[in-house]
């Protein structure tokens, strides 16, 4: 593609063409987000530029995402309740702008998701491919996880904030015993078992 100007990306190859190249880490290859940033009266719909983006974009079957970085600088200031009634002057809020939705659409273009740990200390969330199976995903706190993988204690983490508890989830059979074949769901909150 180079001799009409055109990134890699837009080249049309087959299976094994894909296979042939991939060792020479063409970053036209890569998928591409643009990341626009707009003043904040425009981050709702955007302005004339980004159009041109979206066209652009659009040609190369890119992501865009409208980032403000004045208005994620006054973000850091506000409290959770101040924050929605800024962002609701501008016609936004907060899941779909600035750089949670960079984050969700990088996510998403890399074929990542997120689960969660937690104990009575603390809670962590941990980075995985999407499809990955659940010793797999334990694979990623401790390799002793995975290999001595038993099963993995799951309630989704819409189910845990609605019970309030993991005990409360218990209490309403949202808890589940998953096996070594279980794929990983975006939001679960996993205990491993395992024996090592």
């Amino acid at each position: 593609q180079e001799e009409n100007d055109q990134p890699a990306r837009n080249a049309q190859l087959t299976e094994d063409e894909e296979l042939t190249i991939k060792s020479l880490g063409l970053l036209t290859r890569k998928k591409m987000i643009y990341a626009a940033n707009v003043a904040d009266a425009d981050l709702a719909e955007g302005n004339e530029m980004v159009d041109r983006l979206r066209d652009l974009a659009a040609s190369e079957e890119a992501k865009i995402v409208l980032v403000s970085a004045q208005v994620e600088a006054e973000l850091v200031e506000l409290e959770d309740d101040d924050k929605n009634e800024f962002l609701d002057a501008l016609g936004v809020n907060l899941e779909d702008c600035g750089l949670r939705a960079l984050v969700r659409e990088a996510y998403d273009i890399l074929q990542l998701q997120t689960y969660f740990t937690s104990g009575e200390t603390e809670t962590r969330a941990w980075t995985i491919g999407k499809g990955w199976t659940a010793p797999k995903a334990a694979g990623v706190i401790h390799n002793d996880f995975e290999r001595g993988f038993i099963r993995a204690e799951t309630i989704s983490y819409d189910d845990l904030v609605q019970c309030g508890s993991e005990k409360g989830a218990k209490e309403k059979g949202l808890l589940r015993s998953e096996g070594k074949d279980y794929v990983v769901q975006e939001g679960d909150v996993i205990l491993f078992r395992f024996n090592v």
